[in-house]
């Protein structure tokens, strides 16, 4: 899908001020967690990274909050550069975001430079009988040094591309109100992930 706007400088100038809202938190902990594709624009993303958050580490979720049409708000992630965002995420040591990816089978696509951190997470879905795979096409991967995984002090982080299919299984729906509803699938799937960047704090 191509991109409707190129950087959110554009995508702020034509939307109303009503089509998003960005909400953050700064704990001042080594670790951000990141759903720039949150709300509307990949459904479940924006609560899959709070949870991941959970009570100490910071976040940030750019949410699509339109009726109809949210895919308009999607800026790709070496390009995503909404100021509060990239302030929070330099002053990390690492990253961590959460993405959307839309095939029907229940499956993580790993990505982002940082290797150690990739292995110890891909263990601990892998033991706890998630799906991990790798997406192809570079561009994908996470990457890019300015894709936004990786622009935390250490210069590498952790892309997590989840597809339809297992963010379904995380809530009732992917609906508004369903993602309101999640199940104990999205606590077991975001605890392995907690376990294994905790294990891993640089």
């Amino acid at each position: 899908m191509r991109d409707k706007y190129p950087n959110f400088a554009a995508l702020a100038f034509a939307e109303s001020a009503d089509a998003f809202s960005i909400s953050l938190r700064n704990t001042g902990s080594s670790i951000v967690v990141a759903a720039p594709h949150g709300g509307g624009i990949e459904p479940g993303t924006s609560e899959i990274a709070l949870s991941i958050a959970g009570n100490d580490l910071s976040y940030y979720l750019f949410e699509g909050k339109k009726v109809r049409g949210n895919d308009d708000l999607h800026v790709t992630s070496s390009n995503f550069d909404e100021p509060q965002c990239l302030v929070l995420l330099k002053e990390s040591n690492m990253v961590l975001t959460v993405h959307g990816e839309d095939s029907e089978t229940e499956v993580v696509f790993l990505g982002g430079l940082c290797s150690a951190v990739l292995a110890s997470i891909r263990a601990e879905l892998e033991l706890h009988g998630f799906t991990v795979r790798e997406l192809s096409g570079s561009n994908l991967q996470g990457h890019h040094p300015q894709n936004i995984c990786n622009i935390g002090r250490i210069g590498a982080g952790i892309q997590l591309e989840l597809s339809s299919g297992l963010r379904r299984s995380f809530f009732k729906s992917l609906t508004r109100a369903g993602r309101r509803r999640p199940t104990l699938r999205l606590l077991q799937f975001t605890n392995q992930i907690r376990e294994a960047l905790l294990q891993n704090r640089v």
